[in-house]
């Protein structure tokens, strides 16, 4: 069995940095609720990376 994660609904949802290097709050995603690589400021709509993904997979079939 092919051990590769090239597909990213099977990857885990990347966790909020911590510690000193923290950043900019950090917006959770509004379909699933887990963290964002955005700041809490970025107009719009935000998605985590994996909704990203699934999203552009959605849209690129409906044409």
């Amino acid at each position: 069995m092919d051990d590769r994660t090239d597909d990213p609904t099977r990857a885990t949802h990347p966790a909020r940095p911590h510690g000193d290097d923290v950043g900019p709050p950090y917006a959770d995603c509004v379909l699933c609720g887990e963290p964002t690589e955005h700041p809490a400021s970025r107009p719009g709509a935000t998605l985590c990376p994996v909704c990203e993904w699934q999203e552009a997979q959605r849209t690129a079939c409906s044409g």
